[in-house]
Formats: structure tokens, C-alpha cells, sequence
């Protein structure tokens, strides 16, 4: 094998300012190549996730859905999600990420085409259920591909990148999303809720053919990147998986470390979801009725959350600290709710704490995943990885359906934000208790 050239090989001459521009020019290279595809996957598979949000506006009048029915099918695909999350993972480590990722792209997409053809409660939950088993593994799988590509102290910000779609989908899908439920509503007879699942499922499919098209599995099957470029990337990976643990799959169901993990993750989730899937709902309740009104509203929370997802990441990976990077967020997330509630009738305040709520939450998100990859690789990493995400996604059938249960219990909001607040203040404690030592990288 025909060796590095002089002085770009960046484990040969430490600190020198060739090799560190080529080591940077490098990284640029794989994010310019990798990050975007990966950013407009995971954008329109979470508009297909919580698009159901905006479907409630009409859907629950069209098919008499109460507010407790509608949580329960918003939750109820976290149990599909529950239920497959760790095979799919390891079947992703197993047969590579293209194929995996573009099968579970297409699934899901064609799931999401079929909701609109839904009559009952009953079927409400069969799809939703179908929905989640079918995008089993995305969001994890991503996590841990990053790992392939990423040492620590780059995969915050990378992830970070990555994770700015669950806002964008806010920004580019609230609006979007009213503007079809009120455009299209009559159009062929059809409702404008059920356009809103034909016309936001098509791109996941379209999404999936591009990633069987267009993502490497590895490093080494990068045609695009030259062998010094490999041998740097992949010298930067070995040397931080000698300190990883590559845990068998017992030892991962049974790991401490990844049960607290897996709690801390719980805890955010179930803020995020609460907000995610009840905002137009929250939004309409200040006194905003029209549908695309609400859609443009709803994309302000989350374009203050791309910013502040990306500036806090920034710091993190500078100061190399990811612990306070995370539970400080969540806790601004927690103030936020508690302040939407005492501002439930005023719009404007209303809309600022929900900002502030959606952009704590947000940001906490992308940085907790420095936590788990800091510490596992290998196998260990695809079966824990997919462990944290799918126990922490079970909170995304309770938050939802907490929320739904409380509100027609009370016939207002404000139970459920306090619930969801309680949760967000339980997850920076929790993340505050993980060894410095182990994370800061």
C-alpha cells in the first residue's frame, strides 16, 4: 500500500498547520458529501412522524376523535418504534446503512401515503402503530453511522447538523402543512388532512431511492475521497475506539450506564414529543383559528431552535464539555412551558415561552447523544444506541397521551405542560449525574 505524503499524515507531525488544514479540509469534504442527505432524510421523516399534529385540526372533527383517542394514536407509534428498534439497528450494523436506511425510508413513506384513507379510531392506531415499526431504526442507525465517519470531538456538531431537521421540519412543515389543510381541503373530494399524508409521504419515498443511490456504508467504500483522506479518517476512528466498550448484547441490556442513559433520554423526549405533536393545538388555543396562520406561527419556535441548537453545540465541542451543554437547555426548555402556561391567553407571550420551551427542548436533544457515543462502540454501540432510543422513545407514546388524558380531564393545557416541564428538570439532574471523566472528550 502505497504510504501517506509528507506532511499530510496528521498522526505523524502533531500540530503541524499543513496536516491539521488537510485534516480539515478532509472532515469538509465528508459532511459537504454525507450531511446533507442525512439532513432532508431525517427532515421528511419527521414531518411524516408529527405531521399528524396538524391532521388533528380537521381529522378529529372528520372522524370524532376525542382529545384522549388523538393522543393515544400519536403515542401509539412510539410502540411499533419500541418494539423493532434494537433488531433493526443491528441488522443495519450487519448489511450496511444504504440498504437499510432507503428500506426503512420507503416503508414508512408508503405507510404514510396510506393514513389518509383512515375511517376509524381503530384504523388511526393500526397505521400509526405500522408507521413506527416501519421507521424502527432511522434515527438510531443515523447516530451510529455518524460514529463510522466521526471522532467525539467533531460528532457533536455533526450531529448536531444532523438533528437541526427535527427543527426545520417546524419551520419548512408548519407552515406547509397549513397551507395544504387549507388549500387543498374539497380537492377530488378528498379532506384537506388526507392530501396532507399523500403529499408529505411522497418525498420519503423519493428520499429512500436517492439513499440507495448515494450513501457509502464505510470510510473504505468512499470512492470519492482519496487513500490519504481514508487512512486519516480512519486513523482518527481507531484511536478513539480503543477506549470505547464494545459490549455483547446482554451486557448492553443489563449496562448501568446505558439504563441511565436511557432515562435521561426518556425524560427529554417526553418534552419534546408533548410539544411536538399538541403545538397547533396549544397555538389555536391562545385564539388563533385560521389553519395556515397557526402553520406560520408554529415554524417560529423551531427557527429560534436551529439557532440555538448550532450555537450551543459550537461550545460544546470547543470547550469539550458536554454535561452543562446539555441540562442547561433542557432547564430553559422547563421555564418555557411553565411560562406558556401562565401566558396560555395572551398570543404573543404565549408564542415567546413556547419559543424559548421548543428551543430548550430542541438543543438538549443533539448534545445528549455526545453522552452514550462517548463510551460504546462497535456492536455494543448499534444494540445500545438503539436500547437509549427506543426506551427514550416510549416516552413519545406517553407524553402525547398524557397530554391528550390531562387536557380532557381538565379541559385545559396546563397540567400537561407542568408534566412535561417535571420531566425536562428530571433529565438535567440525570444528565448532571454522568461522570465528567466519561463524556467530556
Amino acid at each position: 500500500m502505497n504510504q501517506p505524503r509528507a506532511g499530510l499524515d496528521p498522526l505523524s507531525t502533531p500540530g503541524d498547520a499543513q496536516s491539521s488544514s488537510f485534516e480539515e479540509a478532509t472532515y469538509r469534504k465528508v459532511s459537504l458529501r454525507i450531511l446533507p442527505l442525512l439532513l432532508i432524510c431525517y427532515l421528511v421523516a419527521y414531518l411524516d412522524r408529527v405531521n399528524v399534529g396538524f391532521a388533528k385540526l380537521q381529522m378529529a372533527t372528520d372522524l370524532h376523535l376525542s382529545d384522549a383517542v388523538y393522543g393515544l394514536g400519536a403515542g401509539i407509534f412510539f410502540l411499533g418504534y419500541f418494539i423493532f428498534e434494537v433488531p433493526s439497528n443491528l441488522i443495519l450494523h450487519r448489511v450496511g446503512a444504504r440498504v437499510w436506511i432507503a428500506r426503512i425510508m420507503i416503508t414508512w413513506g408508503l405507510v404514510s401515503v396510506l393514513t389518509m384513507f383512515v375511517t376509524t379510531s381503530a384504523m388511526f392506531y393500526v397505521m400509526r402503530f405500522l408507521l413506527g415499526l416501519a421507521e424502527a431504526g432511522f434515527f438510531p442507525g443515523i447516530i451510529l453511522y455518524l460514529t463510522y465517519w466521526y471522532p467525539a470531538n467533531r460528532r457533536g456538531r455533526m450531529t448536531t447538523w444532523f438533528m437541526t431537521a427535527v427543527a426545520l421540519s417546524g419551520v419548512v412543515g408548519g407552515p406547509i402543512s397549513g397551507y395544504i389543510l387549507k388549500a387543498f381541503h374539497g380537492a377530488n373530494g378528498w379532506h384537506g388532512w388526507q392530501w396532507l399524508f399523500l403529499l408529505e409521504g411522497i418525498p420519503s419515498i423519493v428520499a429512500g431511492l436517492v439513499v440507495l443511490a448515494a450513501l457509502d456504508d464505510r470510510i473504505v467504500h468512499a470512492r470519492w475521497l482519496t487513500d490519504d483522506e481514508k487512512r486519516l479518517l480512519a486513523r482518527n476512528i481507531e484511536a478513539e475506539d480503543t477506549g470505547k466498550e464494545d459490549l455483547k448484547l446482554g451486557a448492553v441490556l443489563t449496562s448501568p450506564r446505558v439504563w441511565l442513559m436511557s432515562f435521561i433520554y426518556f425524560s427529554f423526549v417526553v418534552g419534546l414529543y408533548g410539544v411536538s405533536f399538541w403545538l397547533p393545538t396549544i397555538i389555536k388555543a391562545t385564539g388563533v383559528t385560521d389553519s395556515f396562520i397557526i402553520g406560520l406561527l408554529s415554524a417560529i419556535p423551531f427557527a429560534a431552535a436551529v439557532v440555538a441548537m448550532l450555537l450551543v453545540a459550537r461550545s460544546a465541542d470547543k470547550r469539550r464539555e458536554r454535561r452543562w451543554h446539555v441540562a442547561l437547555p433542557a432547564l430553559a426548555g422547563a421555564v418555557g412551558l411553565v411560562l406558556s402556561v401562565t401566558w396560555a391567553h395572551q398570543t404573543a407571550l404565549a408564542m415567546a415561552a413556547l419559543t424559548l420551551a421548543t428551543a430548550g427542548i430542541i438543543t438538549s436533544l443533539p448534545l445528549f447523544w455526545s453522552l452514550p457515543t462517548a463510551f460504546l462502540a462497535g456492536a455494543g454501540a448499534a444494540a445500545g444506541i438503539a436500547m437509549v432510543n427506543s426506551i427514550g422513545n416510549l416516552a413519545g407514546f406517553l407524553g402525547p397521551y398524557a397530554m391528550g388524558w390531562l387536557k380532557q380531564a381538565t379541559g385545559v393545557n396546563d397540567m400537561g405542560m407542568y408534566l412535561l416541564a417535571a420531566f425536562m428538570v428530571l433529565g438535567a439532574l440525570l444528565a448532571l449525574s454522568v461522570p465528567a471523566r466519561l463524556v467530556n472528550k
